[in-house]
């Protein structure tokens, strides 16, 4: 990962928009606040965002954009939504179509941007809590998958809860709630701890997103509500179009991680 984690927020941006980065964000830009994305055309905007206020674990909002604006004026005034991701996933009516690392080709004069909180936020303080991050320390995306835990249906949006996994001992798996709770606007604590068949996972070594990753002796799955949600929501709800970051490739905001602790 080279120096990225001590880069600031607009350094990173920088290179992202130059095609430098262009893969997973995680650890980039420490104690700086990362954020999911769905960009969305006006008409679904007000389904979204009741569906987000109904399902705040999974999708806590951050900011909104403006109908037609593409900058995410709450939490960095100098953004481009359009070209600040390493990739962007298109759904056209439920359906993964491609993903590219530039949207302003697909970008319409109606569509509207939500930034949802990412639990990549909370890994710096656990990090500095002592607890390790096993995809961190592996160099790649975090495990996410699609559960049996139903989102709150709102207008034409329903679909099932995603979740983020880390591998904890059980002890650091305590911790690590105590700390995350303090950040509701970043999933908060964990959803489930311990057996993933409860929650409708039939194999921890098949992640539906990401990466698999490797358990040590005495540890235990750990899983977040996860911002990823939004694009299992989409394969069932089939707006017209939905973009989308790829999940682990995040926007990197100008806003500090202590700034959403409410402890």
């Amino acid at each position: 990962m080279g120096n990225y984690e001590m880069l600031e927020p607009q350094e990173i941006r920088e290179l992202i928009r130059k095609q430098e980065i262009t893969g997973p964000t995680a650890g980039m830009s420490k104690g700086n606040t990362q954020a999911n994305l769905v960009i969305l055309k006006k008409e679904h905007a007000f389904d979204f965002l009741l569906f987000c206020q109904r399902n705040p674990k999974p999708c806590p909002l951050l900011d909104v954009t403006e109908p037609g604006s593409y900058v995410p004026a709450m939490i960095a005034k100098s953004a481009d939504i359009r070209k600040d991701i390493p990739k962007y996933r298109i759904y056209r009516d439920g359906v993964f179509t491609e993903e590219v690392a530039d949207i302003t080709e697909y970008w319409e004069d109606d569509m509207v941007g939500f930034l949802l909180g990412c639990s990549f936020t909370f890994e710096t303080p656990l990090l500095e809590g002592g607890i390790p991050i096993r995809h961190i320390e592996e160099n790649c995306n975090v495990p996410m998958y699609k559960t049996n835990i139903k989102c709150q249906k709102a207008g034409m949006f329903e679909g099932p809860t995603v979740v983020s996994m880390r591998p904890m001992t059980p002890e650091d798996a305590i911790r690590a709630v105590q700390i995350t709770s303090r950040f509701p606007a970043v999933h908060g604590a964990p959803i489930h701890i311990g057996d993933p068949s409860l929650i409708g996972i039939k194999d921890i070594s098949k992640p539906d997103f990401g990466d698999a990753v490797p358990f040590k002796q005495g540890e235990i799955p750990v899983f977040w509500a996860c911002g990823v949600t939004p694009q299992a929501v989409a394969m069932e709800s089939k707006p017209s179009i939905m973009i989308t970051h790829a999940p682990g490739c995040m926007f990197i905001s100008d806003i500090k991680d202590e700034e959403l602790s409410v402890l």
